[in-house]
């Protein structure tokens, strides 16, 4: 029989810890170590402090649950600290700011701060009851696991009974997503997520952390607007004193008490994005298809969390050879690169791909010995790049003809074609052609991956109409589906994977394929080319980029001007 993970935090500091109350809970025996499930069970003076359950089924586990050492819930002082204004994405600041240590800032609780308001925010849209289980992961990034530590003694201190930890500590964002909505039955409230997506990491560089609610959504402005509220008014914030660090590496089921009613769980990273994939895709097919001698593939995980998704899926469930990977490694410098998956910042995998600086195709390379499929991933996994050889394919045109080729994707086809797609503002037109030849609802939406999540989510969060399944991306190298409610890196990959082998269906097997630039071309062909331009501006500072978008929306959008010194109108 298996326990809950509060009901057995409860039994443990029964147990462990008589007269201990919860502010105070105190094992019999000070453990220096966190307890596994494998035989590192050696206690100190021969005595065992810790609760073992088991669990029958069709492969017997054991859940082992040790305790910290006498952690006490206490209540610190603090005082407002300005600029924590979530934008599209959470909150990304320097990794000096967050760990207190910016020279140029007096503030010392910078993280302590942000989480107090975040769970206060989520506790008065909880009808004032706090939100019980909350995964809390990061891309892998310097600061990842003092920041999980941290984190998870803010959350045992304000009662979250149920903190959900990946081991290692890093998950894909797209895999957070994917356990919100379908571990446990779907029982977690939301999720804290340590990332600042394609922003390099290391001393010096990005830190970020955004919160995903319980339908798996990035938060909408509604939470972030009160988040931001809430951090101009805080006086305290709650943590735990004395509390042992846990071991983030532990083996998967193993859970430490923090207090008596709350405990971390060191849950598998990959098990439920990887079902939600095999939900979608025809893994067997893709499998065969991948055994093609003339078919080969390179995958560039730009040393980010999503490369360990990428092994599991490509490697472990398709069979591809490990040589498909490069840089699939999280580091938490990112190998002291931009893990922006673009044609500046992929430039190896770029030039593997027979491609120069601009996307066109090298005319001095031999496109027969480039990969059929080229790919990369950005710092937290939800964003693509995706080429063939000597082919580029914009994000734009990609999320077209993801849509124009429904049929070769069992997630759409089982349905009979998506039921609506959308497109971010900045992206070009060429999704609105297709969806309008195959009479499919288009939405235009501001930027943001929340937009998309309220479209996907219509039904279910508002009782309108249901556009599942939904197909959606934006001109930043971001692409997803309704499977989960964030942008998905891999899930791009898998599709082009599956429209590569439907149109080689009928192709011999020792033949040559038919290549992405012929799909593309003949894309082209039957619905026009688009073009558009994009413009990073980086490094730029954010209260300053408020300060423009703040005019704009004053002067252009509510206001009545026309033109501005420039005299350009508008």
């Amino acid at each position: 029989m298996r326990f809950p993970s509060n009901i057995v935090a409860v039994l443990l500091a029964t147990l462990c810890a008589p007269g201990s109350s919860a502010d105070a809970f105190v094992p019999r025996i000070q453990r220096n170590a966190y307890l596994t499930t494998t035989n590192r069970q050696q206690q100190q003076g021969g005595k065992e402090s810790v609760v073992n359950f088991r669990a029958q089924d069709e492969a017997t586990t054991k859940l082992a649950v040790s305790s910290s050492s006498a952690a006490i819930v206490v209540e610190k002082e603090t005082q407002p600290i300005p600029g924590m204004k979530p934008g599209t994405s959470g909150l990304r600041k320097k990794v000096e700011v967050w760990q207190g240590t910016d020279s140029a800032s007096e503030y010392k609780n910078y993280m302590e701060n942000f989480i107090q308001s975040l769970l206060d925010t989520a506790k008065a849209k909880n009808q004032n009851e706090m939100p019980d289980t909350i995964i809390v992961a990061g891309d892998g990034r310097y600061y990842n696991n003092e920041a999980i530590q941290i984190i998870s003694n803010v959350l045992a201190a304000n009662g979250v009974a149920n903190i959900w930890v990946p081991q290692s500590g890093i998950m894909s964002t797209p895999a957070v997503s994917a356990a919100i909505r379908t571990r446990d039955g779907g029982s977690c409230k939301g999720a804290i997520i340590l990332t600042a997506s394609h922003n390099p990491g290391g001393p010096g560089e990005d830190f970020g952390i955004k919160y995903n609610l319980e339908y798996g959504q990035p938060a909408g402005e509604d939470f972030t607007d009160d988040l931001y509220e809430r951090s101009l008014e805080i006086s305290s914030f709650k943590t735990l004193e004395g509390a042992e660090e846990f071991d983030i590496n532990a083996d998967v089921g193993s859970s430490v008490a923090l207090t008596p009613t709350s405990t971390v769980t060191i849950i598998d990273p990959f098990e439920e994005y990887v079902d939600v994939l095999k939900s979608c895709f025809d893994f067997e097919a893709l499998a065969q298809f991948a055994k093609r001698p003339a078919f080969s593939l390179l995958f560039d995980g730009m040393h980010g969390a999503g490369g360990p998704f990428a092994r599991r899926v490509l490697v472990e469930e398709l069979g591809l050879s490990e040589s498909c990977l490069m840089r699939c490694d999280p580091r938490p410098d990112f190998g002291k690169g931009h893990p922006d998956p673009n044609l500046t910042y992929a430039a190896a995998l770029v030039k593997k791909m027979g491609l120069l600086s601009d996307g066109s195709a090298d005319p001095n390379v031999d496109l027969d010995t480039v990969p059929t499929l080229g790919a990369a991933n950005d710092g937290d996994g939800d964003r693509n790049l995706i080429a063939g050889a000597g082919c580029f394919v914009t994000p734009s045109d990609s999320l077209a003809m993801i849509c124009d080729n429904w049929a070769a994707i069992p997630h759409f086809s089982k349905a009979g074609g998506p039921r609506g797609v959308a497109r971010s503002m900045p992206s070009s037109a060429a999704l609105d052609v297709v969806a309008a030849s195959r009479d499919i609802p288009c939405f235009n939406t501001p930027t943001g991956w929340k937009f998309f999540g309220n479209l996907m989510s219509s039904k279910e969060l508002f009782d309108k109409t249901d556009y599942t399944p939904f197909l959606c991306g934006e001109e930043s190298f971001g692409t997803g589906s309704d499977h989960i409610r964030e942008k998905d890196g891999l899930w791009a990959v898998l599709a082009w994977m599956s429209i590569l082998a439907n149109a080689n269906k009928d192709i011999e097997p020792e033949q040559p394929l038919i290549p992405v630039r012929d799909i593309v071309k003949q894309h082209w062909k039957t619905y026009g080319r688009h073009f558009y331009c994009r413009y990073d501006y980086e490094g730029v500072d954010s209260d300053a980029a408020n300060s423009v978008m703040d005019l704009i929306r004053d002067e252009f959008v509510g206001g009545t001007s026309t033109q501005d010194d420039s005299g350009i109108e508008f």
